[in-house]
């Protein structure tokens, strides 16, 4: 399965960038709540990231899912590894956690710059 056409995509786009987030809409007009949740956390936390539309590719839009074996959409990665979605993303910035992740990984913030 992960010789797949998309799963080469996907992890093309997830190599592309240091945190990625698969999304509905783009960083700066998402189409959902919970890509603006996502959205307003990375922002909060001042880090860049490259947002990654799925409803421009329903290809990509299904995919993901099974990429990830998570079911939803947002979906955030952080240096190739799966963080998680829209609540775990908003719990990990609540207590922290985020920005302790990407202090861990060497991913410069506004805070730590």
């Amino acid at each position: 399965m992960n010789d797949h056409p998309v799963f080469q995509r996907i992890q093309s786009e997830i190599e592309s960038s240091p945190i990625v987030l698969f999304m509905k809409g783009v960083p700066n007009a998402p189409q959902c709540g919970f890509s603006a949740a996502v959205v307003q956390a990375l922002t909060l936390a001042g880090v860049e990231f490259k947002g990654v539309n799925v409803l421009a590719d329903m290809e990509v839009r299904e995919g993901i899912k099974h990429f990830s074996n998570w079911p939803t959409i947002p979906q955030l990665y952080v240096k190739g590894e799966f963080v998680g979605g829209c609540d775990i993303v908003r719990e990990m910035y609540q207590t922290g956690e985020l920005q302790q992740l990407f202090a861990d990984k060497g991913i410069k913030t506004t805070a730590n710059a």
